[in-house]
């Protein structure tokens, strides 16, 4: 059954990259995937645990005696659940939570028409102007929404200000290079970055330092290139008349209470680093401190606008039920998966392999981010720091193990590589499935005209950050 885990893991990643076609829900897949590995973990551990001499179970023993005394099920029994699982699932909660209430935000944000102060700065009728604001938008929105929440907001803004459908899936397509550039180089930018500043792997500061420029060559090679291809010289767009433009936000609510919200729903998205700097507390409690804030002011301005019937609809306690739980259930499937495959040692030994026959950290962090063009990067980067844990820094450390200290190469490079590779193909991201499903654009269609441009960013970015800092 050991052997088993390893495929049944693979079979759930590649049915998750085929949820349209085998129509079952990618959240089920996961979820179903982690049971069925930590069901395999209890029902042969015997031969997991005490055949293959597992070092994490042989050190869970030296630390808790009292153990030896009792029969091997129930250490294999206190092992797994009270120590494997509660480890795994307290960090997963942390990565969780985060996810959760930096969806509530951005809903709250968007409820309170707060998104819409920033389109009239992007709307322009030059088609070639409007993609640079739309692209460079996408990229630092990115940097302090998270890459998933930029790309639904500026195809939210898309909608109102490119009518033809035509025009707007270039765009579209051009916002998903954009937004995973602009999630590469911060701890919140995307689900892989966060994992990898939650669990220590890499700093904010030293993230943003050394990834910036590699992203923005990242975002400026293929737009560029777009520049000149997708639009000629002089093109314009056709521009909504007042008929066609709609307000779906209440209109009672005051304009300055609209932007209060947006400052401070944006502002607790992005002093979540300098919250966890400063106190060195999990970043989850500093992204709840800002929702705290912005559940606070929103009571206390509805409470004084009693002309609003409809107040009730956008408080924050009935905003709750938007957060996407598939996605949540998703991320715990994924994660809580990993983590049995790390418990079992499989990940070890995956590394102990690449070791042996790569031994080049560079190169094993380029790879992963081709494979995140087709496999979940959240997956690809959860298993990789099973199979690389974080070295505690030495002055006698040797040349190759520092690379894995906190803020070692091979960490700031994964960053990059995980979250851009996930462009390459238009599957390769949450990012693009999402933009995907709401433009209804073809696997194709984004694979023929913006694969190569993808790919090229990509290559340029990650060379620019080799000839920087390797």
């Amino acid at each position: 059954m050991f052997a088993l885990m390893p495929i049944i893991f693979l079979l759930g990643i590649l049915a998750i990259a085929l949820e349209d076609k085998i129509k079952i829900n990618k959240a089920a897949i996961a979820l179903f995937m982690a049971i069925s590995l930590w069901m395999i973990l209890m029902l042969d551990a015997y031969h997991i645990f005490i055949d293959r001499s597992s070092p994490l179970f042989q050190e869970f023993l030296l630390e808790n005696p009292e153990m030896a005394d009792l029969p091997p099920h129930q250490q294999f029994v206190n092992f797994i659940s009270n120590r494997s699982i509660v480890y795994h699932l307290g960090n997963v909660a942390e990565t969780l939570f985060f996810i959760m209430c930096s969806m509530l935000i951005v809903d709250i944000i968007d409820k309170h028409g707060g998104f819409r102060s920033v389109t009239g700065y992007i709307a322009t009728a030059n088609k070639r102007k409007l993609l640079w604001y739309i692209s460079f938008s996408a990229f630092f929105f990115s940097a302090i929404l998270d890459n998933l929440a930029a790309a639904i907001v500026i195809m939210a803004i898309l909608r109102k200000i490119v009518p033809d459908r035509t025009d707007r899936m270039k765009y579209a397509c051009m916002l998903i290079i954009a937004a995973n550039a602009g999630g590469s180089w911060s701890p919140i930018g995307d689900v892989t970055t966060l994992l990898l500043w939650v669990g220590k792997n890499i700093s904010a500061m030293h993230q943003i330092t050394h990834l910036f420029v590699p992203a923005l060559i990242n975002l400026l090679v293929p737009l560029t290139i777009a520049h000149f291809w997708l639009f000629k010289k002089g093109a314009t767009l056709r521009v909504l008349s007042e008929e066609e433009k709609e307000d779906e936000y209440i209109p009672e609510i005051p304009n300055h209470a609209r932007r209060t919200i947006f400052t401070i729903a944006v502002l607790s998205l992005a002093l979540v680093p300098v919250f966890q700097m400063t106190t060195d507390l999990p970043p989850f409690l500093g992204v709840l401190l800002g929702l705290v804030i912005l559940w606070f002011y929103t009571d206390i301005m509805y409470s004084r606008l009693h002309r609003i019937k409809e107040s009730r609809k956008l408080r924050i306690v009935n905003l709750l039920p938007n957060v996407d739980l598939s996605t949540i259930f998703f991320f715990l499937g994924i994660l809580m998966a990993v983590g049995a495959l790390e418990t079992s040692g499989h990940l070890g030994l995956m590394s102990g392999f690449l070791d042996k026959h790569i031994h080049q950290p560079y190169i094993i962090s380029f790879v992963v981010g081709l494979l995140s063009s087709c496999v979940d990067n959240v997956a690809l980067v959860a298993a990789t720091m099973g199979m690389y844990p974080v070295v505690p820094y030495a002055a006698d450390l040797a040349p190759y193990a520092q690379f894995f200290v906190s803020d070692g190469g091979f960490w700031t490079f994964l960053a990059y590589c995980a979250v851009t590779g996930g462009s390459i193909l238009i599957i390769g991201s949450a990012t693009g499935v999402t933009v995907m499903g709401m433009e209804k654009i073809d696997f194709m269609y984004y694979t023929k005209r913006f694969t190569i441009l993808a790919l090229a960013g990509y290559i340029c970015g990650a060379g620019a950050y080799m000839l920087l800092f390797a």
